[in-house]
């Protein structure tokens, strides 16, 4: 599919309606928390100064105000709707950055390691919190109902992200069960995004859970074109290095499937990622990233953690992937069908997304540039 609307202007409006609107709610923050989180969008240096590199995309942002002019109403009443998505989105950024140990992102350093887990923590429940406060300070009769709808899928994301944190200590998830995360993880605030505008707006309630319904399948390909590119991803546009989530053992879409397939290779694969655990002296655990705990869990981020009963499989105790090994499992999930299986994953869900858009009744340009933002995501390469 081509898109008929150019996309960069629709992304390029939701910044620029988006943004003064998202700095007058970081101020309210104490400044600590507001000069993270202006760090982390991406408007500022680490030293305060202003960025002349603007970051983010503001898909979310894009949606929610489109939602709002597919029922008719005026871009700015979903106005709200977009900086709380943006919030929310921001708010599990920080989490994720410093639960997977990450150093940077798009190509900077993340806000925890400039300045320790617990700002990152804090900045992160700041966010989610001011977010629900921008949507019930518009005094609107529908906030609360978009307040709720923001909450459970803020909530079924939070649940999203355990069940992928889970599945770091688990050798053995199945095909449904890594979908079931994704579409809790990613497709929830997508849902959420597409359909937050029409509640503003008052839509009836068929409208804005086919407007969901688009932005949840929306989700879903969009984390598999994520997943694709945690592996094959060019590092100059990713700001990741190249088989990222092979390297850090994630049971992404194309690593779950390939390991599913059953045959010689996917059994290879296992034993390469997950076959083999490295003990130091003296009973001292080797994290994944070379260093020693001894005696207590060492996490991603080399950080010390709590002295806990080893599960069944425990992958802190795994010994680093090197460049060759993780070549050689990027080469293995290709050959296993996991990269062909992911990309079709990502195009059946984008066709459902496009599908629930033309079963509701919406106003055409809106609904068009729907469309075409759908599109843009899953074709993204980055």
């Amino acid at each position: 599919m081509t898109p008929t609307i150019a996309v960069g202007d629709v992304l390029k409006r939701a910044r620029e309606m988006t943004e003064p609107r998202l700095a007058e709610a970081l101020e309210r923050l104490p400044a600590s928390i507001q000069r993270a989180a202006s760090y982390h969008i991406g408007w500022t240096e680490a030293d305060g100064q202003p960025r002349h590199q603007r970051g983010g995309k503001f898909v979310r942002a894009a949606l929610a105000i489109l939602s709002a002019e597919a029922t008719w109403a005026d871009a700015e009443v979903g106005l709200p709707g977009a900086v709380a998505v943006e919030l929310v989105h921001n708010f599990s950024l920080l989490h994720d950055d410093l639960m997977d140990g990450d150093l940077e992102r798009r190509h900077r350093p993340t806000v925890w390691a400039l300045w320790g887990p617990s700002l990152a923590l804090l900045a992160g429940d700041a966010l989610a919190t001011l977010s629900v406060q921008v949507l019930l300070g518009t005094g609107s009769p529908e906030a609360p109902a978009a307040a709720s709808a923001l909450s459970r899928a803020t909530a079924e994301m939070i649940a999203g992200q355990a069940d992928d944190l889970a599945f770091e200590q688990r050798r053995n998830v199945s095909v449904e069960e890594c979908m079931g995360m994704s579409t809790a993880k990613t497709g929830a605030l997508l849902g959420c995004a597409a359909s937050i505008g029409a509640v503003l707006a008052g839509a009836p309630p068929a409208t804005a859970r086919a407007l969901e319904g688009f932005g949840r399948h929306l989700g879903v390909a969009f984390q598999a074109v994520d997943d694709l590119l945690g592996i094959w991803g060019d590092p100059a546009t990713t700001g990741k290095p190249a088989g990222n989530d092979i390297r850090q053992r994630k049971k992404s879409m194309p690593i779950v499937a390939a390991l599913a397939a059953g045959d010689d290779e996917s059994r290879e694969l296992d034993a390469l990622l997950f076959g083999e655990d490295v003990k130091g002296s003296a009973g001292e655990a080797v994290a994944g990233d070379g260093s020693k705990s001894n005696g207590h869990v060492v996490s991603k981020a080399g950080m010390p953690g709590i002295e806990l009963a080893t599960p069944e499989w425990a992958p802190a105790q795994l010994r680093p992937l090197s460049a060759d090994e993780v070549a050689r499992a990027a080469s293995l999930v290709e050959r296993c069908g996991g990269r062909e299986w992911t990309a079709a994953r990502a195009k059946a869900h984008l066709d459902a997304a496009l599908g629930s858009l033309e079963r509701a009744r919406l106003s055409a340009l809106p609904r068009r540039a729907l469309a075409d933002l759908a599109v843009y995501v899953v074709e993204r390469e980055s």
